[in-house]
């Protein structure tokens, strides 16, 4: 299951991947600033990652700050009551899926590049990160049919 919508629009999102350093925490921030207040949003990996530069950049380039985020890991959660979990890597598929194996959670699995695999000059690791931050915004707006104010 790939880009099926939930039957109702979730009001509490978690997006996993490996490490939650890049894909996931690119997912939440861009969920929060289109979505504010009207569904909750959290990231969270497999492994704890460090800090990735290109993805705190890429971020800024259209306002959005991640210079703050923390990496964490599906243990570090305070809380697991979401509605629907958003895999971002096959690994992080397959742990949401045994996650969830008890509970009444929605799963996706959006398969992202791992934008960290790529070399060569940072302009072009740089598009690599852009793709990825295009590519979930577009999927995120669709998943939950964002309309701007004023439109019809």
């Amino acid at each position: 299951m790939t880009d099926l919508v939930p039957a109702r629009r979730p009001q509490s999102i978690l997006f996993a991947c490996t490490t939650n350093t890049v894909r996931s925490p690119m997912a939440e921030a861009l969920g929060r600033h289109y979505f504010g207040k009207q569904i909750f949003f959290a990231s969270a990996g497999l492994k704890r990652g460090t800090r990735d530069d290109f993805a705190v950049a890429v971020m800024d380039e259209i306002g959005l700050d991640m210079s703050k985020h923390r990496a964490q890991t599906f243990e570090d959660l305070e809380d697991t009551s979401f509605d629907l979990i958003i895999s971002l890597s096959p690994e992080a598929h397959h742990h949401a899926l045994e996650f969830t194996r008890t509970m009444a959670i929605d799963t996706l699995y959006w398969p992202t590049i791992d934008a960290t695999a790529f070399e060569g000059s940072r302009e072009r690791i740089l598009d690599e990160y852009r793709n990825v931050r295009d590519g979930l915004k577009k999927r995120i707006l669709n998943l939950l049919e964002f309309r701007p104010i004023g439109t019809l």
